[in-house]
């Protein structure tokens, strides 16, 4: 999806060369449509040029700084040279993301999808997300939750979600640690094992985290967790830990949590 509209004075830009002279060079924007704008020679290197092509070719995409804008004349200036490389990474993949978005979408509700229909759908995801990206990334980590309140029918949102789910790479962290369990009761071992099943959460865990707890030696249990950040990733692994410990502690053993491993791996 291209915009209609006009780029904002300050706003970087991806455009591809589309034509060099002696005193600039011409770049079609790839988000804009129908949008072109001109680097002088001044703004595409710092320094002293003498040829232009020295820095740029045909058919090359760079990122610019769009410096002014005047819709009167149909004009816009750009500045390839106040784009550190820093930004220009940010700013291409960030263009590379959209660009996979717009895909989805299109896989979503047609490739002929309507400019009307797209823009609805699109609108609503933007009143509440970033980017599209973000929009399908993050209803593809948390399912329908993450778009309660967008103003998309049922239907709209379980398509998104769908797509989402099957075709967007979610970004995982994965945590571990560890809950040492004992119990001196006669039904001890049973104890124990009501305990890890709390630990799991009894089926309660949320669909967006994987909660796992296996054995590691005795009093040891490993506790592991994947979760989309770590801040979520570190708060199920100590609930996890405190389920177990309270479990255990009700029983009448006793439950420490800790990160790091004690017992020689078997």
């Amino acid at each position: 999806m291209k915009y209609s509209g006009w780029p904002e004075t300050g706003e970087l830009v991806v455009g591809k060369v589309d034509e060099i002279t002696d005193f600039g060079v011409f770049v079609d924007l790839e988000e804009y449509e129908d949008k072109r704008g001109l680097a002088h020679i001044s703004e595409v290197a710092s320094g002293w040029i003498k040829n232009v092509r020295d820095h740029v070719r045909e058919g090359q995409t760079v990122v610019a700084k769009v410096l002014d804008v005047d819709e009167g004349s149909q004009q816009i200036d750009l500045s390839i040279k106040d784009v550190n490389e820093h930004q220009r990474k940010e700013k291409i993949q960030e263009w590379k993301n959209e660009q996979k978005a717009d895909n989805w979408m299109g896989i979503a509700f047609g490739e002929d999808v309507s400019d009307e229909r797209y823009q609805e759908v699109a609108d609503a995801l933007l009143a509440e997300f970033e980017s599209l990206y973000d929009a399908f990334e993050t209803a593809a980590i948390r399912g329908e939750d993450a778009l309660d309140g967008i103003d998309l029918d049922e239907e709209t949102i379980e398509t998104v979600v769908s797509t989402a789910r099957e075709n967007v790479s979610v970004p995982y962290v994965n945590v571990t640690g560890y809950v040492d369990l004992e119990c001196p009761n006669a039904d001890g071992v049973d104890d124990i094992k009501a305990a890890l099943r709390a630990a799991e959460g009894d089926g309660g865990v949320s669909d967006e985290i994987e909660l796992s707890v296996s054995y590691v030696g005795s009093p040891e249990y490993r506790i592991q967790v994947r979760a989309p950040d770590y801040k979520t990733a570190e708060s199920e692994l100590e609930a996890s830990a405190e389920r177990a410990r309270a479990a255990i502690a009700e029983a009448g053993g006793t439950g420490e949590y800790h990160r790091e491993r004690r017992t020689d791996e078997e």
